[in-house]
């Protein structure tokens, strides 16, 4: 431990401190705003935008220096830009750089947002070679087309719905380094990252490319943690947790991502009234020693696995006004799951209090529910889930099926919403509770990524609200699409007979028929992408984007433009919408389900 950067970042030490990562805009509201930078020492980083300043002193765990400053005092509805210096010289915006100054934009009151978001991003080249293997970087599309688009077509916030680096899947060339740096060690993990340093590497190679540098450095972004931030499949049941917690690897590992994720993405999500009410926060600060900080920082992060409810990574963001407020509620779906058989949730008592408490609010015209897994699947994956929850807790069909069952869960990944039938009921209510309010929301819609495809799905509850629209908006991957043999099981068994298959196994199985309907009524689409939803007054709609290729370049076309209505019961979806655009094989039908299991 120590303060001295590894070797790999360190500058000659009598050159100038430098900016190794950021800066990143995090969160940004009418008055104030927040900036995260990684330096190769310590050293003094200052803020300038406008007429107003901040200093901090760098602050160091595990031999890395941090700074996040909170610039208050801004003016409302402003557009500023903004400057980062070290120990006094101006480190960003970097000289000769092809895109436009980073700039701070306060929330306005004009009842309107545009939100981008989606998940899952495999770190790779954006050349040729890589785009053969992982597609275009629909993040970096997305920044190149900003840098020639007027800022009023920009995204005034960008939510990463989990999996911005992958742990247990690296890059070629990281995976490398780390058989490198493991040799000797086991080989089951060898390609994987162990340890808090190696976790370093994984958001310096996922951050550091210029188009997501600079992308980052303009747009507000708010994240949230997924499996593949840890592992894949992570708590996705008790007998998985079992498993990995006797893994002679799992201490460091776990210990590496809670602590990493804490410093690169969580502090951002926080208001600098919460920062100033967070107790890590204020330990980071308060104490002088590095070691000690790391040694603080580790404890927290391993305690915060096994008693979750030391710790909340959940978070909400305002982004209208007190009039007209437009709030997103990101939902922690993977750290505080109960997974006992015979009482599995999604989140905990603790945790879906803390969601109840901050979806309620005064004058909401529009809630965004943010979850990295979908709250509504297609139908078929939706019974599929269902029958596999009641089969693996041993509730129907026997001992070697719950084995099978649980083989099935961990290769395919059924560990969503409808795995977690209490969870699913509880959310269920709370959509119904909201809508049916004396004053109700013009929309609620649920933000999620994770499944390697995109859709839209509209709701119909059990007693309808004529004006407000209950959606399922799912975005994924930035880059990482599905396989075409995972394409095809995921489009066949959408298939109406198989659809019909697992509805009737997952009744026989004792799992009951759910109390809301919906259809998927655009997509899937399986290339990478990103969404964008448009709030303007009551209105709301959400634009697609594709990534694609400009000039040899990253680029973003949007495809589709769909607006988000409240369900009637007459209500049908455009036959196959959207599949031009995407020129991707669509499903036979519809994906539809009504009261499905």
């Amino acid at each position: 431990m120590g303060t001295e950067a590894p070797a790999h970042h360190r500058s000659p030490a009598d050159a100038p401190p430098r900016l190794l990562l950021g800066p990143l805009l995090r969160h940004v509201d009418e008055t104030s705003a927040t900036v995260w930078v990684e330096t190769d020492r310590p050293c003094a980083v200052e803020l300038r935008a406008d007429d107003r300043s901040v200093v901090e002193r760098t602050w160091s765990v595990h031999g890395h220096h941090y700074a996040l400053l909170a610039l208050t005092g801004l003016p409302p509805a402003s557009e500023l830009p903004y400057e980062v210096a070290v120990d006094g010289r101006r480190a960003w915006p970097e000289p000769g750089s092809p895109y436009p100054s980073s700039v701070i934009r306060t929330i306005r009151p004009d009842e309107s947002l545009r939100l981008a978001f989606g998940s899952c991003r495999r770190c790779a080249p954006d050349n040729r070679r890589a785009r053969r293997a992982f597609g275009v970087d629909a993040l970096a599309g997305l920044a190149e087309r900003m840098a020639l688009t007027p800022h009023e077509e920009w995204p005034d916030a960008l939510f990463l719905a989990g999996d911005q680096i992958y742990a247990d899947d690296p890059s070629p060339e990281l995976t490398k380094r780390l058989k490198e740096a493991h040799d000797g060690g086991s080989r089951a993990v060898r390609a994987e990252v162990r340890n808090f340093e190696e976790y370093t590497w994984l958001y310096h190679e996922t951050w550091s490319p210029p188009a997501v540098r600079w992308l980052l450095s303009t747009v507000p972004s708010a994240m949230i943690l997924d499996d593949h931030d840890l592992r894949d499949d992570w708590n996705s049941s008790l007998s998985w947790r079992e498993w990995a917690t006797a893994q002679e690897w799992w201490r460091g590992r776990v210990t590496g991502a809670f602590a990493s994720y804490w410093v690169y993405q969580h502090l951002g999500n926080l208001s600098p009234g919460e920062l100033a009410e967070d107790d890590m926060w204020a330990t980071v600060r308060s104490t002088a020693d590095d070691d000690e900080r790391t040694r603080a920082l580790d404890e927290f992060a391993y305690r915060t696995d096994e008693e979750p409810t030391t710790a909340r990574w959940s978070f909400f963001r305002d982004f209208g006004t007190d009039e007209h407020q437009i709030r997103l509620v990101v939902v922690d779906s993977r750290c505080s799951r109960r997974l006992e058989p015979d009482d599995r949730a999604m989140v905990d008592d603790v945790e879906w209090q803390w969601v109840r408490d901050h979806v309620r609010v005064d004058n909401l015209e529009h809630l965004l529910i943010g979850t990295t897994l979908p709250f509504l699947l297609p139908p078929g994956i939706h019974h599929l889930q269902g029958w596999n929850e009641a089969v693996t807790s041993r509730r129907a069909w026997g001992p070697l099926v719950a084995r099978a069952g649980e083989w099935l869960r961990r290769l395919v990944d059924l560990e969503h919403w409808a795995a977690f039938r209490n969870s699913f009921e509880q959310m269920t209510d709370l959509l119904v509770e909201i809508t049916q309010g004396t004053n109700p929301p013009a929309s609620v819609l649920v933000l999620s990524g994770d499944v390697h495809c995109s859709y839209t799905a509209r709701a119909r509850l059990p007693v309808p609200h004529p004006a407000t629209a209950v959606h399922q908006l799912t975005q994924s991957p930035f880059r990482n699409p599905m396989e075409t043999p995972l394409r095809v099981a995921y489009t066949t068994i959408e298939w109406s007979p198989l659809q019909r298959l697992w509805h009737r196994m997952a009744r026989s199985a004792g799992v009951d028929d759910v109390r809301i309907g919906w259809e998927i009524d655009h997509g899937p689409w399986f290339v990478n992408g990103v969404m964008t939803l448009v709030v303007v007054g009551r209105e709301a709609r959400v634009e697609v984007g594709e990534g694609d290729v400009r000039d040899g370049r990253s680029w973003l076309t949007r495809t589709v433009n769909i607006p988000l209505t409240a369900a009637r019961p007459t209500d049908r979806p455009p036959r196959r919408a959207g599949a031009r655009a995407f020129r991707q094989p669509q499903p036979a039908g519809r994906w539809r389900a009504t009261k499905s299991s």
